[in-house]
Parts: C-alpha cells; structure tokens; sequence
C-alpha cells in the first residue's frame, strides 16, 4: 500500500533545508540536491496512482485541533492528479534551473526556495480538508515571493510587492470563506459530493455569497480576470520561476482550490440548485476573450505566453462551470496538457534568452536558424495550445467543444472556437518570424543550448505529442475516474 503523503511533502522540505546549508560555491553538490530531491518527491508520488485507478484512496489526520477543525491529508483522484503532475514537472524544471541559473547570484538561495516551494504544492495536492488547504495556499504564496524578487532590481521588487498583496488579499478570501462555512456545517472534509448540500435548506444566501467569495479567492491566483494583473508583472523572474508559476506551482493551485470548492465543498447538485455556476461561467469566458486580445498586443515574449496562459486557465474554469460530464473532462484534460505545452514554452523561452539574449518578439526574426530545435519544440507546443491534431491540448479542448453541447449552451463551444482563432493570432507570428524573416542569426556550432536546458525541453515536447497521441492510454484513465466520482 502507498505510504503516507505527508512523506511527499517532508521530502522537499529536508531538501530545501540541506541546499540553505551549503556554501555558495558548493555548485554540484546543490544542483544534484535539488534534482534529486525532486526525483524523490515524484517516486513517492507515483507508486499511489495504480491503487488510486483502482478505486482506493488513503487518508490520514496529522492533527486534530476540534471536532471538525483537523491538518487532514487524502490521496485520491484529484489530488493524486495534481501531485502526480506536479512532481513529474518539477524533476525537469529543477534539472532546467541548474542550467539556466549556472551564471546567476544567490543560486542557494534560489534553489533553496524552489525546492521549499514544492512541498507547499504537494501539500496543497493532499490537503484533505478546506482548513488544510488553506495552510499550505498560503505557505506556497510566502515560499514564492523570494523567488519572484529573485534579481533584487527596482522592478523585481515592485512585481513582488504586487505579487505578494494579491496572495495577501487571495489568502484572505479563502479565509474569510473557511470561517463562515465552518460556522455553517461541522465538517469541511473534501468529498466528490461535496458535504454543504444538507446546509443549503437553511443558508441558501450564505452559500451564495460563500461561493463567489472562496472562488474568487482562488481565482486570484488562477489569474480570473480582472484579479490577473500580478501574473504578467512577475514576468520579471527567471525563466524556471515563471515555467512553474504557470504551468504548476501557482496558477493551477488556484485552478485546484476553485475545483475543490465546486465539487467538493458544494457538490454538483448544490450548485444547480444555487446557479451559481453560469455566473462563474461569464466571467471564464470574459477570461478567455479578454486574455487572448491583449496577447496578441504584447511584443515581449514572456508576457504574451502570460496572457496566454490567463486565457488558457479559462478554459478549465468554463469546463468546470458548464456542470458537464463531457465539459469537465476537457477541463481537467487541460489541466494536465496546458501545464505539459505550457512549460515547453516557457523553457524555449528560456534557451531563447539564454543563448541569444532575445526577449521581445521583433527580436526573433530568423531565430530558427541558430536554435533550430528549440523552435521546432515552441512551434509543435503553441500549436498543441491552439488545439491541432493530434497534440495534447486539441483533446482537451475536443471535450470541452462536447461538453458545451451536452450542457446545452453551445455559445460556449462557439467562445472557444473563436478563442483558438485568436491563439492563432499571438503564436503564428513568432513563428513565422523565427522561421520566414531573415534576421542576423546563424547555424549553431553544436549543440544549441546548455545540456540541462535543451534535453528537458526535448523529453517534454515529446511527452506533449504522447499525451495527444495516446490520451486513453495515459491522461484520460485518471481524469475520468475523476469526472465519474463527481457525477456519481
């Protein structure tokens, strides 16, 4: 039987804590720290996905403050998804780091925080109760802000200190809503169901007021426009800080906690009965359309795929919103392929500022010609977000498509229709400017990146093009044990 997920958890805290006793200069010894402290993470994630597909699950109270008030961890579907995705992920982006921070001060500190950083988020993953989430939200959020600082320039500072007051303020919210519903039912415990069903009779207008409170919580750092300012601006990181901010480490807690409240906190039925879920609906799609336009605007590489990933998050929250079997699929589905495309494109990014010290995209023109690969893994994963065939995110969003005519409410289907040509619009010019414009770049002599930044983003393109390939074999499996818990 799988052990216990709080050892998920305190491995990456004793692997933080090893890399802030080295010295500075112990560069190997840190860098192999700090991989295989992820590798160990992920080994303790992963022997639990069988015996959740089977239909087990394992729970287990670290402390018990009150009756109903308890630190309570749970493997189960959800959570095994989210903690399985995010510990696969992080084994690479902490091999990229070592690569693309080999030149940068304070790396101990750097690494000591991002590996800190990944306990919070399996914690998050486990968390078995709304109180228990809420703890490690908000250790995710104080763990991340040094990393958002990272360079100590005017500007980090300035995206930190917005960073950190949105947490403050999402922290807040979520708080505010594990206060009022633990005064409402004696037990925040997560379950597939949802458990504020029985207090519905009775607190109609609080379980309203409570739902759009605790989203919206969640929603700040699931970038739910107009709550996305803070993400663009911590663009200022270094590349590996804004791969896990968007493909893993923050906006998909956000997701999460929003997943959490809907179906486990109030259940499908409950949110039927409240209606509140077409409201959430609007402002995803508001999300969606929005993101997109102002993506096309931005001329600094970074910030477009920031936007892009803003719009993309919407995709999960409309599959959730639409309370369809076939929808939420696509949601959960884009869950997993959006953070797999996304990091692919983060990491290009990444060997694009690396080697050519390119950030903004009239920069770009020519580029394939020096990284050649490096744009053949961008182009293959912008196209997988804008949905061709047979990459990984045309399956997701194929199931959101059937999720909005099994809901009923085919102008959703219609909004992401109209969301992909618009994807189209923000990636097929830096492609074609990498590829068709002539610009001062030349062959590379060897190998075009550093080995630790060009072998990840290698391995993960191919994954993206797996995922797409054979969805039935290795995402969807999980995914829809999920989606038929809930709807049970």
């Amino acid at each position: 039987m799988y052990v216990s997920p709080f050892w998920a958890i305190l491995a990456p805290v004793c692997g933080g804590a090893l890399i802030a006793m080295l010295k500075e200069s112990r560069l190997w010894e840190r860098n192999a720290l700090a991989i295989l402290t992820s590798v160990v993470t992920f080994l303790l994630v992963a022997p639990a996905l069988p015996f959740v597909l089977q239909g087990e699950t394992l729970s287990w109270t670290a402390v018990r403050i009150t009756g109903g008030l308890s630190i309570a961890f749970t493997v189960e579907p959800l959570g095994l998804l989210f903690a399985f995705l995010s510990s696969m992920l992080w084994v690479f982006a902490a091999l990229y780091a070592t690569g693309y921070m080999r030149n940068e001060h304070h790396q101990r500190r750097f690494f000591t925080f991002y590996i800190l950083a990944l306990s919070a988020t399996m914690g998050v993953a486990f968390s078995g109760n709304l109180f228990t989430l809420y703890l490690f939200y908000e250790y995710l959020a104080l763990i991340t802000y040094p990393l958002v600082i990272h360079t100590q320039s005017a500007e980090a500072y300035a995206a930190g200190t917005k960073y950190i007051i949105y947490c403050f303020v999402s922290g807040a919210l979520v708080f505010l809503s594990l206060f009022i519903l633990g005064g409402t039912v004696e037990c925040l415990a997560f379950t597939p169901a949802g458990v504020l069903g029985a207090a519905l009779e009775s607190h109609r207008l609080t379980l309203f007021i409570v739902f759009f409170t605790a989203v919206f919580g969640f929603g700040v750092k699931a970038a739910m426009m107009p709550l996305h300012s803070w993400l663009p601006a911590a663009m200022v990181a270094p590349t590996p800080v804004s791969a896990l901010l968007h493909a893993v480490a923050i906006v998909k807690t956000g997701i999460f906690g929003i997943l959490r409240v809907m179906f486990y906190l109030y259940g499908v039925d409950t949110l039927r009965e409240l209606r509140v879920a077409d409201i959430l609906a609007v402002f995803a799609v508001f999300t969606i359309i929005v993101a997109s336009v102002l993506a096309i605007k931005q001329t600094k590489l970074k910030s477009r795929l920031a936007y892009s990933t803003i719009g993309q998050l919407g995709y999960i929250t409309l599959g959730a919103a639409m309370l369809s079997p076939y929808a939420l699929t696509g949601g959960v589905a884009h869950l997993i392929n959006h953070a797999v495309l996304k990091i692919v494109l983060f990491f290009c990014a990444g060997a694009i500022i690396t080697q050519t010290g390119a950030k903004y995209l009239d920069q770009l023109n020519g580029i394939s010609k020096r990284l050649p690969y490096t744009m053949f893994f961008f182009t293959l994963a912008s196209s997988g977000l804008i949905g061709v065939l047979p990459l990984a995110g045309y399956i997701s969003k194929l199931y959101l498509l059937g999720g909005s005519i099994e809901a009923g409410k085919p102008i959703f289907g219609f909004v992401l229709l109209v969301s992909a040509v618009l994807n189209s619009i923000y990636y097929l010019p830096i492609i074609i400017r990498a590829y068709f414009s002539e610009g001062p770049y030349e062959a590379p002599l060897g190998l075009e990146s550093h080995p630790s930044i060009f072998f990840p983003t290698a391995v993960l393109t191919v994954i993206c093009v797996v995922f797409g390939l054979f969805a039935q074999q290795t995402t969807l499996p999980l995914v829809t044990r999920i989606v038929s818990s809930i709807f049970q």
